[in-house]
């Protein structure tokens, strides 16, 4: 039933109420005849009045009742753009408004859904590819070896060693899976720890770099403050950062080139890194992306050279995890300036109570 009929209902109810009550009345002589008819009279007038009031009034209401189920019955059907339009009274615009703000978090949540579904659809295209290609490269290599048609002991050594290195390729690519599921998943809890310094780090760090930066005839400058740089975060996931962010940058720079590490101490508690390298440089439209999980800014570029794609990923997990910040901009000139933020250690002993820090071995 319509709610305009329960109105019309209730309000014939309360009329015949009233016309009963006027004979009862009546009939113990409270009133007199002529009185009743009036009484009587004014109350059925009164009642049709009534009942058109209700019939106009109820119209908006009615309508506005409408509008949101429709709104609503739209959205069951999948459309998730459906909006209900502002009406008169103002509880049900607010109604309305509420349901029109739902209608934004549904649609802002079904794309975000979406877009989970295309990058988990692109993560694992992107490992199935990474982890055939040494896998078919090994697999052709001791195929070869097998069936002995290698009889030069040099080329013999050579495929060995080729199938060594797509050994070594291959776990550090899996090693790099673990650590990034490991760092998304969220850590231990961590108190207090001893700070990273950021001279010792790199003192240890750098002569890793020496057979990449001498094939490429590469200059290495580092310009650190003067006094010691001591900066909330584990030793090794400094130097986990800084890493992938030397490794991005040789990998970038050109026959030649220089790339130059920096740190310097900000006025908000931070200590901010950069590695600036002379290469490409990023393009405008990709520097969102650079950090996702196995993007590579040149698609040119083979997998070999170019990396898994997930060295940055969890550079910029890691940071995020001490509370830091970490980005790209063009560099001045040509290149790109890889940059994070720590926070320096004479400022808390430890790190705050809800920040989780991945305490296993990486």
């Amino acid at each position: 039933m319509k709610l305009r009929s329960y109105l019309i209902l209730a309000n014939t109810i309360s009329i015949a109420f009233i016309i009963i009550l006027l004979l009862v009345f009546f009939q113990y002589m409270l009133v007199t005849k002529e009185q009743l008819i009036w009484l009587a009279l004014a109350t059925v007038g009164a009642g049709i009045v009534s009942s058109g009031l209700f019939f106009v009034l109820v119209r908006p209401l009615e309508a506005s009742v409408r509008r949101i189920g429709e709104g609503a019955g739209r959205i069951a059907a999948g459309d998730l753009e459906a909006r209900v339009a502002d009406t008169v009274l103002l509880e049900f615009k607010q109604l309305a408004e509420q349901f029109n703000r739902m209608g934004v978090n549904l649609e802002q949540s079904f794309r975000q859904v979406k877009a989970a579904e295309s990058a988990q659809r692109e993560l694992v295209a992107n490992m199935a590819h990474d982890l055939r290609t040494p896998l078919a490269s090994m697999q052709s290599y001791a195929e070869a070896l097998e069936d002995g048609v290698i009889e030069d002991e040099t080329t013999y050594q050579r495929y060995l060693s080729t199938i060594r290195s797509e050994t070594v390729r291959l776990g550090d690519l899996i090693q790099d899976l673990f650590e990034l599921s490991t760092l998304e998943a969220g850590g231990q809890q961590g108190t207090a720890y001893s700070p990273a310094v950021a001279e010792d780090v790199l003192v240890e760090l750098l002569p890793r770099f020496t057979l990449q930066l001498e094939a490429k005839s590469l200059q290495l400058r580092v310009l650190l403050p003067e006094r010691s740089l001591k900066v909330h975060i584990l030793a090794r996931h400094l130097q986990r950062v800084l890493q992938n962010m030397i490794e991005n940058a040789v990998r970038h720079s050109p026959y030649e080139g220089i790339i130059r590490i920096e740190a310097e101490e900000r006025n908000d508690s931070f200590v901010r890194f950069t590695v600036t390298d002379e290469g490409e440089g990023v393009p405008q439209q990709e520097l969102e992306r650079i950090f996702d999980r196995f993007y590579r800014s040149d698609r040119s570029r083979s997998r070999e050279g170019g990396g898994a794609g997930l060295g940055l990923s969890i550079a910029k997990l890691l940071v995020e995890q001490y509370q830091g910040q970490i980005g790209v901009e063009q560099a001045n000139g040509q290149g790109s300036r890889f940059w994070f933020t720590v926070r320096k250690a004479d400022e808390r002993s430890i790190m705050p109570e809800n920040t989780q820090i991945e305490e296993e071995s990486l």
